[in-house]
């Protein structure tokens, strides 16, 4: 936990203030100041007697005990400084703005650690190096501008990038998004986001902590911690939003599996993010504008009302809303004639409900009214109102601002003109509102959200999944790619249908497989790992001249040890994969089977072990979901047995680390059963 002295100190000295507020030291020192800082006040500049009005210390051995040191100095002082404040000063709180430690150079990294095993042998926290700094509601400690101002309902929000945390401020705060709390963390030597989000749980009040979370994050050092108190923030009733960056996939990588190494870091972040139900995004304005949704009343379902002056930008929303699931229900009959006579001649009530230019605001909150309380399909309204020109624009804001205070439903206003109705946005911004100046950002962010699960249950579904009978087959595997034979007792250990079949090494051996499981069938080679590039598949094969034809043929490909041959099923194509992340654990993947998978890319992810919500929900975010739903009369995929295989392969491979890859693509499914055709695992011990 993050001490009292860090957060909320009654001392604090800036080691390096100066009056030139164009540096760090004496920037941060003036934003102390002019935050009204109440505590005792040190500044340590041995060039200085006096330092903004504060009278200067020239070395760290003159002051008295402090709780917290900020310091800007040049890196290779730090170490010392720190040392005599935690030894002599009795210092706990730490915050090194300098940089040139770990992110310059091995040297640098060196002394980065040194300093921090320093602090932790005298029980201090230490946030940096490397940073901006931290904001909290006794002190303004960071060194840069936009300075926000505090509000106990805004956001708490940690960044392990300071330059990226002010670029995030920039985009929030002309939005009227505001912060109760901001760390910046940079190197993290000791302190990371992990640590922040731990604090913010073991400390949440809901009486009076934020229930809005922001992060960015580059690096997660300690993903279990994340997810354990992301979880149990959101289970006490916060909402997170995030940004990891560097997880571009690692450029189409030759790897020996396919569909399983997709799963790279990236794939890692997304199930991780799913499972603690944090809704991840892209970008600084998709951050802020999902923390700004946050601040609204909670959509609890996904049909819209879209109210506008303006049809173009409600065609736009529409269709980001649509693109994400959110739906735009079509107006018809009683409503329809009820919102249309509140209107101008010319307006539409379809939905969008277009009030055309000469909308007033009278309409408008009547319309926002009816939808509100007359309409319980209805779960929420946006409201699309710029300048025209003609007329101020207060009475509308005043309108809307009113509506969104009473209503039992969401308003989510999008005032574009925040450069010719400035005045009239701020007005609107004054009352404590926030506006979402961009119709698109906001349909995503509301889709994003909208997509993203509720924490994941802390349980491993062990139905059916013998958990000694697989360890007993992984202790007996050599490392390398398995047999099928290898493959198919553990995918019957965790009771996953296999399509039946056998391992032919001769003709004699061919054709008595075939005898007793019957043609049609499929036959592929046993040895080579791309089998479909060389030739090594043969589907629905009716006779033994044509099965013998084909052994013949494929027996001379080169490194086949064997054939496969198995029951030609035929049905609709899907694939589950997995890859072994270090300090993520297994990371599995759905999508439609066969070629699809990599031509389209259509894939979503979970994190081992897997409840059956979030595998539905995994099978649901699928581009492809009306395939297996069923579509234009072709039989769909039984859902249910999907998610459990996904489930059940996730319990697998909980207790089978040495799995790092599993590929089974494809299975094949209809309305009554799904069974695995095709197969590869890897193992490494």
């Amino acid at each position: 936990m993050l001490r009292k002295e860090l957060i909320d100190p009654e001392s604090i000295v800036i080691v390096g203030g100066s009056n030139n507020i164009r540096k760090p030291g004496g920037r941060v020192l003036h934003n102390i100041i002019t935050g009204g800082y109440k505590g005792k006040l040190y500044v340590v500049n041995y060039k200085e007697d006096e330092v903004q009005g504060i009278k200067c210390h020239h070395y760290t051995e003159e002051l008295p005990d402090v709780d917290l040191s900020i310091i800007a100095i040049p890196a290779n002082f730090c170490k010392e400084t720190v040392r005599v404040l935690a030894e002599k000063k009795n210092t706990k709180g730490f915050i090194i703005i300098t940089a040139g430690f770990s992110e310059r150079t091995k040297e640098g990294e060196r002394l980065e650690k040194e300093i921090a095993d320093i602090a932790t042998a005298h029980g201090a926290n230490l946030i940096g190096p490397n940073c901006m700094g931290v904001l909290t509601p006794t002190y303004n400690g960071i060194f840069t501008s936009p300075v926000p101002k505090l509000n106990p309902r805004g956001c708490d929000f940690v960044s392990g990038s300071g330059g990226t945390a002010i670029f995030i401020l920039e985009s929030a705060i002309p939005k009227g998004l505001t912060f109760s709390s901001l760390f910046s963390v940079g190197n993290s030597t000791q302190i990371g986001i992990e640590d922040v989000l731990k604090h913010w749980d073991e400390t949440f009040d809901p009486e009076r902590s934020s229930k809005i979370k922001m992060i960015y994050v580059e690096n997660i050092k300690d993903p279990d911690k994340l997810l354990k108190h992301a979880s149990s923030l959101i289970r006490k009733g916060c909402k997170i939003a995030a940004i990891k960056s560097g997880v571009t996939e690692a450029g189409k990588r030759a790897t020996s599996s396919h569909t399983g190494a997709i799963a790279s870091s990236d794939s890692a972040v997304e199930a991780l993010f799913r499972k603690a139900g944090i809704v991840r995004c892209f970008g600084r304005e998709e951050l802020a504008t999902v923390a700004s949704v946050f601040m609204y009343k909670e959509l609890k379902g996904n049909n819209l009302a879209i109210i506008t002056h303006a049809g173009g930008p409600g065609v736009m929303l529409t269709d980001a809303l649509a693109a994400g699931g959110l739906h735009i229900p079509k107006f018809e009959g009683e409503h329809y004639n009820n919102l249309l006579s509140m209107m101008d001649p010319g307006a539409s009530a379809l939905n969008p409900i277009d009030l055309i230019a000469s909308g007033t605001a009278e309409q408008l909150r009547q319309i926002i009214e009816y939808c509100d309380t007359r309409m319980d399909d209805i779960h929420g309204m946006i409201v699309i109102f710029g300048s025209t020109g003609l007329t101020p624009l207060y009475d509308v804001y005043e309108a809307i601002h009113e509506q969104v205070e009473q209503c039992s439903k969401p308003v989510f206003p999008i005032l574009p003109s925040i450069s010719s109705a400035k005045e009239e946005v701020d007005f609107f911004l004054a009352k404590g509102h926030i506006n979402f100046p961009d119709e698109v950002v906001l349909g995503r962010a509301l889709t994003r959200i909208y997509n993203t699960p509720y924490p994941a249950e802390e349980k491993i579904f062990l139905d059916g999944v013998d958990i000694s009978r697989v360890r007993e087959i992984i202790e007996k595997c050599k490392s390398g790619f398995q047999d099928p034979d290898v493959i198919q007792q553990l995918l019957e250990a965790a009771s996953i249908p296999i399509v039946k079949g056998g391992t032919a090494k001769s003709k004699k051996e061919l054709l008595k497989i075939a005898g007793k499981i019957g043609y049609p069938l499929a036959i592929k080679v046993i040895g080579p790992v791309h089998k479909s590039d060389i030739g090594g598949v043969t589907l629905n094969i009716k006779s033994d001249e044509h099965l013998l034809a084909e052994y013949t043929r494929m027996m001379k490909i080169k490194g086949v040890k064997a054939l496969l041959v198995q029951k030609m099923q035929t049905g609709t194509e899907l694939f589950i994969g997995a890859k072994y992340e270090p300090k993520f654990g297994h990371v599995i993947l759905c999508g439609m089977g066969g070629i699809f998978v990599e031509v389209f890319g259509d894939h979503s992810s979970g994190l081992a072990p897997l409840t059956f919500n979030e595998a539905r929900s995994m099978i649901r975010n699928l581009k492809s979901y009306l395939i297996i739903q069923g579509i234009r009369g072709q039989e769909g995929v039984n859902e249910d047995i999907f998610a459990e295989i996904i489930v059940r392969l996730s319990s697998l491979l909980r207790y089978a680390v040495e799995i790092k890859e599993m590929d089974l693509n494809p299975l094949i499914g209809n309305k009554d059963e799904i069974i695995v055709v095709d197969s590869r695992v890897l193992i490494k011990k």
